[in-house]
């Protein structure tokens, strides 16, 4: 392919995802194929003869689109959101197209001091203490790393480090192995499943700490872990408190865990993962008070900020942590200007790494401060709307406070209620939603995600809720709707006008079809 046909297939390839990204609505939101489904699709061999981009893209809908979930679909509600703006997708192909390795600042010196800028424009954005900014005049600074679970391992390793070289010179009769082997770490029970895993990948246990009826991590708890293990004779080393967990966004109480992690010299990390984007609006501020006792924070702009999967900004007050523990200095990796700028190679698990600040300079600059505080605002209010829908329903409790762009709910009544609407609901494809366990009761997760939402979304959503909840109760169970109790919901409604037949329509989309 040369550059002629390049600007022909790239402009096609626009073309059509423009097409995509605006018509996903008109796309179930849920592929209804099966494990093994693209093998018939596609060749068994490479082709020997080049192909024609045209039919590249054919085959986009006949093999790729079919297998595809629409995270991006207003009608997806699960997980948290993974973000998707024009801006983040040019500068996806920019980044792309100038294809370099940053790993150090000789190697692209663009790419280095471009992140040095973007992450300090990003932690002002959210007021971070200055002494985690590249600017400062101390040791601290930011990096963009792949995903909020790299953040974490990277702060484990890190802190490990540190507290084997602490330990070292009050034991200096102990082995680095002896120290290690000591060593444990802390988080609460409602944190990600990275945080387990950290551990697993850092050989230190991570051990999970009971949470408060809000689901936070409380310092008292804390404070009670660490006794218990330092008289079995371990070292607690790092502590991991979650600003907004994947189960309900609860907000672990950083100003209570901060003072004891600093006291007794334990590496705290901060995971604000999803949350963490909403600390561009100063109303939401407040949920990270303590967020100066950290030694590193982390969110994802990636998940809420309209910047394209991946890139999750981290933040350390001491980064020399990070090159003490991840140095390996071969000849062929030094340069000259070794000193004068940060070589993110040290700050980071892989060595190789993209050109990821090209696309957090597209959507900063495209949207400003103000489009993405309206953007955040946005799926608040529209969570907040769902929540509304739901509290004029009997039938439904919500089992825990509404945070962020999260609605966390149930039947009332047994556990196989709820379950059977969530079968109901992933059998039927109209929206995604998915379940997760709240103090032994079965509960369904509603998660504003799509940048492209709006009230009708909502509105279809509740529907679609509301009358499978009719169907379940009623016992229909077969997964077939009864078209008489269809129509009585839908009638019923509050949230919308009499529709004429027994479906629902919302921008031009039935109930019945696929």
């Amino acid at each position: 392919m040369d550059a002629t046909e390049f600007r022909k297939f790239g402009k096609a390839a626009v073309d059509y995802l423009a097409d995509y990204l605006e018509n996903l609505r008109d796309r179930p939101v849920l592929p209804s194929v099966e494990p093994g489904y693209l093998q018939d699709l596609i060749p068994r061999e490479v082709p020997q003869e080049p192909d024609k981009w045209q039919d590249i893209l054919v085959d986009m809908e006949r093999v790729i689109m079919p297998g595809v979930t629409h995270w991006h679909s207003p009608q997806f509600h699960a997980f948290y959101p993974t973000a998707n703006s024009y801006p983040g997708i040019v500068g996806e192909m920019l980044s792309a197209g100038i294809g370099c390795l940053g790993f150090s600042w000789i190697t692209s010196p663009a790419c280095t001091e471009l992140e040095v800028a973007m992450m300090d424009w990003l932690g002002k954005l959210i007021q971070l203490p200055q002494e985690f900014l590249n600017s400062s005049d101390g040791p601290g600074g930011g990096v963009i790393q792949g995903s909020a679970s790299e953040a974490t391992l990277v702060g484990l390793l890190a802190a490990k480090e540190r507290t084997v070289r602490r330990i070292k010179t009050l034991h200096p009769e102990w082995d680095e192995g002896t120290i290690k082997g000591k060593l444990i770490a802390y988080s609460s029970d409602q944190s990600n499943s990275s945080v387990e895993k950290a551990g697993l990948l850092g050989s230190i246990p991570m051990r999970l700490l009971p949470t408060d009826d809000k689901c936070r991590l409380r310092g008292a708890t804390l404070e009670e872990g660490i006794r218990s293990d330092v008289k079995k004779g371990l070292i607690p080393c790092y502590v991991v408190a979650t600003l907004g967990t994947t189960g309900t966004c609860a907000f672990d109480c950083l100003e209570e865990l901060g003072p004891i992690c600093n006291r007794e010299e334990l590496w705290l990390h901060v995971d604000a993962a999803y949350a963490g984007s909403a600390f561009i609006c100063p109303e939401f501020r407040h949920l990270m008070a303590g967020v100066h006792y950290a030694d590193s924070y982390n969110f994802n702009p990636h998940k809420w900020m309209l910047v394209n999967f991946d890139c999750s900004a981290m933040w350390v007050k001491d980064s020399q942590y990070l090159v003490e523990a991840f140095s390996v200095d071969r000849i062929y990796l030094k340069h000259q200007h070794q000193g004068r700028a940060p070589d993110y190679r040290h700050w980071q698990i892989p060595l190789g790494r993209r050109f990821r600040s090209l696309k957090l300079w597209m959507v900063l600059r495209l949207y400003g401060i103000q489009g993405l505080q309206q953007h955040i605002r946005r799926q608040v209010s529209l969570a907040q709307e769902f929540e509304t829908l739901l509290r004029g329903d009997s039938r439904f409790e919500i089992v825990t406070e509404i945070s962020m762009g999260l609605v966390c709910f149930r039947l009332k009544g047994p556990d196989s209620l709820t379950k059977t609407l969530h079968d109901r609901l992933m059998a039927r494809k109209k929206i995604y939603i998915i379940a997760a366990t709240f103090r032994d009761k079965h509960i369904l997760r509603f998660v504003v995600c799509s940048r492209m939402s709006e009230p009708r979304d909502i509105a279809f959503a509740w529907e679609e809720i509301r009358g499978q909840a009719d169907q379940v109760l009623l016992g229909n169970n077969t997964g077939s709707d009864t078209p008489l109790s269809i129509h009585k919901t839908y009638s019923r409604s509050k949230t919308r006008k009499e529709c004429p037949s027994n479906e629902l329509k919302v921008n031009g989309i039935t109930s019945g079809q696929a």
